[in-house]
């Protein structure tokens, strides 16, 4: 029998202590590598930050919230609600959970039978063929809505407190989801309501949470490869204000700026197809850190089996 271990690669926290250079299989081509020079640049102007808070009387905020998501499809958004010790103690179950040996953190490993890959649990994407290019990052990936839907097996055990304070946490950002919604429902002078009464009770969320480990050549790979959300809407937290998101427009690729206690929304592809292309689902990536690790947590939504299927639209990673 061929030796098939590529499909299973070893987590890339395990890689760090063991390589001076990346694996071949996380190097880019050269024409798609980080550290190409025609391919990174600073946002030309500034990066839009909106008041969440402010959005539904001020016209000016609209405007901006309007313009960031027509020309980039995220933003950074402020007062949205979620006290910044929620956020510090999000980071800090999420560093305490990679921190474990690796076999605390394969006791949620998202192998069956050490082989076969499930939606939920620690690892990474599914390897496909030998030559498929890896991301230099490890994840723990958890089903949060609906509530009923949550598979508490693949859930950490440790910290203690993981289980509540990402249950206080995806509570807070589903309201923030809808307050994005109908900010974007009135800037299109739609109902209010518009985009939530076509969202399902049952509609998917998951809770992503991923580690960047330093990485030697970190101008060879890639964070995260180069792609668009397949959801409705992507609400990003990062850890420790660490850059290395970058979005991409008119065929360029610019760093987007991380600023202290602000919340990264961007677009998915359904929305992108339920508001008729107006605002854009970007396309973006991860670059990695030769000195420092990055964690983020993304809680990604969906729509619902039924809307997704009207709409054309891909499940896949909402």
């Amino acid at each position: 029998m061929a030796d098939e271990s590529w499909m299973v690669p070893t987590p890339v926290q395990e890689l760090v202590a063991a390589v001076e250079e990346p694996p071949s299989q996380y190097v880019l081509p050269e024409q798609d590598r980080p550290g190409s020079p025609s391919v990174a640049k600073d946002i030309p102007e500034p990066f839009p930050v909106v008041d969440l808070n402010r959005l539904p009387d001020d016209a000016a905020e609209a405007a901006k919230l309007r313009s960031a998501l027509q020309s980039w499809g995220l933003v950074l958004v402020t007062n949205h609600g979620i006290e910044s010790s929620l956020m510090h103690d999000v980071m800090d179950v999420s560093r305490e959970f990679f921190q474990q040996p690796l076999q605390e953190r394969q006791k949620c490993s998202n192998l069956i039978d050490g082989e076969w890959f499930q939606v939920e649990g620690y690892g990474n994407d599914p390897v496909l063929t030998e030559d498929q290019i890896l991301s230099w990052n490890d994840r723990l990936r958890l089903k949060v809505e609906p509530e009923d839907e949550r598979n508490y097996a693949l859930w950490p055990k440790h910290p203690e407190c993981f289980r509540d304070v990402l249950h206080e946490y995806t509570s807070k950002t589903k309201r923030i989801r809808d307050d994005m919604f109908r900010a974007m429902a009135r800037i299109l002078e739609l109902d209010e309501d518009h985009f939530i009464i076509q969202i399902s009770d049952k509609a998917p969320a998951f809770a992503r949470f991923t580690y960047y480990p330093p990485c030697p050549r970190p101008e060879l790979v890639n964070g995260v490869q180069a792609h668009s959300d397949a959801g409705i809407l992507t609400i990003l937290l990062v850890h420790n204000e660490v850059g290395g998101l970058q979005v991409q427009r008119d065929g360029i690729w610019y760093n987007v700026p991380p600023k202290p206690d602000t919340l990264l929304i961007n677009l998915g592809d359904v929305m992108e197809i339920m508001n008729n292309g107006v605002f854009k689902s970007p396309v973006h990536r991860v670059l990695t850190n030769a000195e420092k690790e990055r964690l983020s947590l993304a809680v990604f939504y969906g729509v619902g089996e039924e809307k997704a299927r009207e709409l054309g639209a891909s499940l896949l990673d909402v």
